[in-house]
């Protein structure tokens, strides 16, 4: 099957950068990727997969696939995004070898949060809560659209919290949806959503 949600070797792999790099202790628990799925084969995506194939394009620039970070970069609306992984200090574990899924939002998804949470969230006293923020946001292993595709599950999140996946009718995350996808990366998949991800937890 092209793609999976992860591996617990892959999910350790990506704990262990990010903790190496945060020197924080929150994601050292190993714990499998994958929950629960339903067995509704549906079909869906299919008008996200013809977008995701222009924005791949458009993304790589006529040239070979960048890293995750990279490609954030260069698309020009995940300027607030690219800013909270900085402040993050996750860089360099998201330019690592992967493979990993990366739930991308918006510089709108984040403008609509209430007023002043992203300044608060990028201070350094607030770090561990960015932290916690953003590995909610990635997925260890590369999971395309279709791999999801007319299904419903759970999935388990890099922070350790889980989060809802449903692609049986459009496609969303949490209380997101997933507006592009399939952006392939040298190290694994971004998919555009609208919305910050919040973990309940």
């Amino acid at each position: 099957m092209r793609g999976y949600f992860g591996t617990p070797q892959y999910a350790s792999r990506l704990r262990l950068a990010l903790f190496n790099f945060v020197g924080s202790g929150i994601l050292a628990d190993h714990y499998p990727n994958l929950i629960t799925e339903n067995n509704m084969f549906r079909r869906t995506f299919i008008t996200l997969a013809t977008v995701s194939t222009m924005a791949t394009a458009a993304f790589a620039g006529g040239h070979g696939p960048k890293d995750i970070v990279d490609t954030a970069v260069a698309a020009g609306n995940f300027t607030t995004l690219v800013a909270a992984v900085e402040a993050a200090g996750l860089v360099d574990a998201l330019k690592a070898e992967g493979p990993m899924t990366v739930f991308a939002p918006t510089d709108e998804a984040f403008a609509a949060l209430p007023e002043g949470t992203i300044e608060t969230l990028l201070k350094p006293e607030n770090k561990d809560q960015l932290v916690n923020i953003l590995t909610y946001h990635v997925l260890a292993g590369k999971v395309m659209a279709g791999d999801i595709s007319g299904k419903a599950l759970e999935v388990q999140m890099l922070n350790g919290s889980t989060a809802k996946v449903d692609a049986t009718s459009g496609a969303t995350i949490g209380s997101a949806n997933i507006v592009v996808t399939d952006i392939e990366t040298s190290n694994g998949v971004i998919h555009v959503i609208d919305a910050v991800l919040i973990p309940s937890e």
